[in-house]
C-alpha cells in the first residue's frame, strides 16, 4: 500500500511476494468497453440531472479538479489489473483517477438505475457522483471495470454536486481493501486521489454544513451492475432492456450458466445470485460488519459488497446497532438485521426479474436457496469461529442462544471475544482464574465482570470447554483453526477516523500503517497490538468514531 507517505515505486514494509504478470502504464493500456457497446445509451450526453428513459447507460465526462494528487495506492489491486505503480503522484495517471483526464479507449458512462431505500421506492437513482472509466482485460484474464467515486455532476445527481469528501474516500478505500483480505467478497478499491478542492457537506444533517477536503475513490470490480439497474426498467416497463441487460450480465458474468436453455437460464441466474447473496452476508456475520446503509440500489448482482457508506464494525456485541444516523430510529440495517433485509431486497430483484422468469414457484426456488445457503454458511461459520467440527451435538443450540445472551449482558467487544477464546485452555482441571484470562479484555466495563456476570460467563466457559474436549481436538489444533476465521485486526471505525485526521493534516503515517496490519488481520503482531484494542472511551460518542450518515 502506498500512499503520499511513501514514495511510489517503492517496495511496501510487508507486500507479498507474487507471480510475475504483465505491467503495464495506465496511459499504455488497451481498454475495453463492453456495457458500453452491448446496451443502448442515454439519447443525450450531458451531465444535467434528468431522468432518463430507454437506456442503461449516460454517457458522462468527469469534470476535471484543481490539483489531483494520489494519496494512496494499492500494490496487489494495481498488479491484479495489470498496472504499474506511476513514478509521480501528481502526474498523468493522477489526473485520470482523479477525473481531469480521460484516455484514448476509455468510455466513461454513470449507469441508470432505480431502488428502494429504507423500504420505500425511491424511482431513478443512478450513478449520481460515480463514473465508470472503462473495463480492462486484466493478466488473469477477467474482465474489472475502473470506477471513480466522487468524479462529479451527472444526470443522475439530482440536487448534489457529484463529489466526494476525503473523509469517506478514506473510509471506502481502507474498507474495500480490508474487507477482502478479511476474505470477505467486495469491490477492490486502487487508488486514493485528493482533488484539492473542498466539498461542503452536512455530515450529520444538522443544519451545520462545513467545508471538507475532497477526494476521489478508483473502485474496482467485474461489474458495478445492481439490483436497481433491473429494478428500475421493470418499474418502467422497459421489457426489451430488461432481457438486454440480463442476457448481458450472464453471458459475461455468470458464464458457468451458458449451456443453460432459455427461459430457465434466468430462473438459475436468480438462484446462483440468491446463493451469492447468502454468502456475502453471512461473511459480514462471521467479522461483524455492519454494512448500514442495505437499500436495494446498493446490491451487486454478484454478491460483492459495494457502496462501503456509513458502515461500521461490531465492537460491543448488539444486534440492535447500526452505525448509520439516518437509521438510528428505525434500525431497519442493524446488524442482527442484514440476513433478512438480504431476502427482502432478493424479493424486490425476483418481482424485477419476473417477466423474464414468470414462474413463481422458481423465483420461490431462488428464495429458499437464500435461505437454505445462509444458514448453512453461516452455522459452518460459527462452528468455525468456536473451534467446533460442527454444530451437531445436542447441547450446541443451548450453547449458542446463551452465549448471545452472555455478549450482551456486558458490553463485550466482539473481535476480542472470539480471538481470545481460541486461546482458553480447555483441559479439564483448569482453575477459574486461569480459564478467563484470554478474554478479560474483550469487556468495556471491567468492573460488572464480577459477581453474576462473571458466574454466568465462568458457567458457560465450563460447558464450552466440555464440548471442545468431546471433539477431542488439542487446543493447538483449535487455536489455529479459529485464528483463521476469528479476525485480530478490523478496521474500526476510530481507526479509520484516526487515519482521516491525520491524512487531512498532510501525514500518511497512520493509514498507511493501518493498511499494511489490514493486509494481515488473522495474524499476531506483536507490535501492532494496539490496533487490535478495545475501542478507547473517548471515541465512543465522537463524530465518524461511532455513527455516520447515509453522506459520510
Amino acid at each position: 500500500m502506498r500512499s503520499t507517505g511513501t514514495p511510489a515505486g517503492s517496495p511496501t514494509e510487508m507486500s507479498q511476494p507474487r507471480q510475475a504478470t504483465t505491467i503495464h502504464d495506465l496511459c499504455d493500456i488497451t481498454f475495453d468497453n463492453s456495457f458500453v457497446h452491448e446496451l443502448p445509451a442515454d439519447t443525450l450526453q450531458d451531465n444535467n440531472p434528468r431522468q432518463v428513459r430507454n437506456a442503461s447507460y449516460t454517457r458522462v465526462t468527469p469534470t476535471p479538479v484543481r490539483a489531483p494528487q494520489i494519496l494512496a495506492w494499492s500494490d496487489a489491486v494495481a498488479e491484479m489489473l495489470g498496472i504499474a505503480a506511476p513514478d509521480s503522484l501528481t502526474g498523468p495517471v493522477a489526473e485520470v483517477l482523479g477525473g481531469s483526464r480521460v484516455l484514448a479507449g476509455m468510455a466513461p458512462y454513470a449507469a441508470r438505475y432505480g431502488g428502494h431505500q429504507f423500504g420505500h421506492w425511491a424511482g431513478q437513482l443512478g450513478d449520481g457522483r460515480a463514473i465508470t472509466l472503462t473495463e480492462v482485460i486484466c493478466p488473469d484474464g477477467l474482465r474489472r471495470e475502473l470506477q471513480l467515486k466522487g468524479a462529479g455532476r451527472t444526470p443522475y445527481s439530482r440536487t448534489a454536486d457529484g463529489r466526494a469528501v476525503l473523509r469517506s474516500s478514506v473510509r471506502e478505500f481502507m474498507c474495500s481493501e480490508a474487507m477482502h483480505h478479511l476474505g470477505v467478497p467486495t469491490t477492490r478499491a486502487l487508488t486514493l486521489v485528493g482533488t484539492g478542492e473542498s466539498v461542503v457537506r452536512d455530515m450529520f444533517y444538522d443544519g451545520n454544513p462545513e467545508a471538507e477536503p475532497g477526494a476521489v475513490v478508483c473502485r474496482v470490480a467485474p461489474t458495478f451492475v445492481r439490483f436497481g439497474n433491473f429494478e428500475i426498467l421493470a418499474a418502467q416497463k422497459e421489457f426489451g432492456l430488461l432481457k438486454q441487460l440480463a442476457d448481458y450480465v450472464i453471458r459475461m458474468h455468470f458464464p458457468a450458466l451458458a449451456a443453460t436453455p432459455a427461459p430457465d437460464i434466468y430462473a438459475e441466474w436468480f438462484e446462483e445470485i440468491c446463493r451469492r447473496t447468502a454468502v456475502m452476508v453471512a461473511h459480514w456475520m462471521r467479522v461483524g460488519f455492519v454494512h448500514g446503509v442495505m437499500n436495494t440500489d446498493n446490491m451487486s448482482i454478484l454478491g460483492l459488497t459495494i457502496d462501503y457508506g456509513p458502515y461500521g464494525w461490531l465492537e460491543g456485541f448488539d444486534p440492535e446497532w447500526t452505525p448509520n444516523t439516518t437509521d438510528a430510529e428505525g434500525r431497519r440495517y442493524r446488524y442482527g438485521n442484514q440476513p433478512q433485509i438480504a431476502h427482502w431486497n432478493l424479493t424486490r430483484l425476483a418481482s424485477a426479474l419476473h417477466p423474464l422468469i414468470n414462474d413463481d414457484a422458481a423465483l420461490v426456488r431462488g428464495l429458499g436457496a437464500f435461505e437454505s445457503t445462509f444458514n448453512q454458511t453461516a452455522r459452518r461459520m460459527l462452528a468455525d469461529k468456536l473451534g467446533w467440527d460442527a454444530i451437531a451435538l445436542p447441547d450446541d443450540e443451548i450453547l449458542l442462544v446463551e452465549l448471545l445472551g452472555l455478549l450482551q449482558e456486558t458490553e463485550t467487544d466482539m473481535p476480542l471475544f472470539f480471538r481470545g477464546l481460541a486461546d482458553v485452555p480447555t483441559g479439564e482441571t483448569v482453575d477459574d482464574a486461569v480459564l478467563i484470562v484470554p478474554i478479560a479484555n474483550a469487556f468495556y466495563d471491567q468492573a460488572s465482570m464480577a459477581g453474576a456476570p462473571r458466574e454466568h460467563l465462568l458457567n458457560w466457559l465450563r460447558q464450552y470447554c466440555q464440548r471442545v474436549r468431546r471433539d477431542g481436538v488439542p487446543d493447538a489444533t483449535r487455536r489455529a483453526k479459529m485464528n483463521l476465521v476469528n479476525p485480530k485486526y478490523v478496521l474500526r471505525n476510530y481507526l479509520a477516523q484516526q487515519a482521516i485526521d491525520g491524512l487531512a493534516g498532510g501525514d500518511a503515517s497512520v493509514l498507511n500503517r493501518l493498511m499494511r496490519v489490514l493486509q494481515q488481520p488473522y495474524d499476531d503482531l506483536p507490535e501492532h497490538n494496539d490496533l487490535a484494542a478495545r475501542r478507547p472511551e473517548w471515541a465512543r460518542n465522537k463524530a465518524g468514531c461511532s455513527a455516520l450518515s447515509c453522506s459520510s
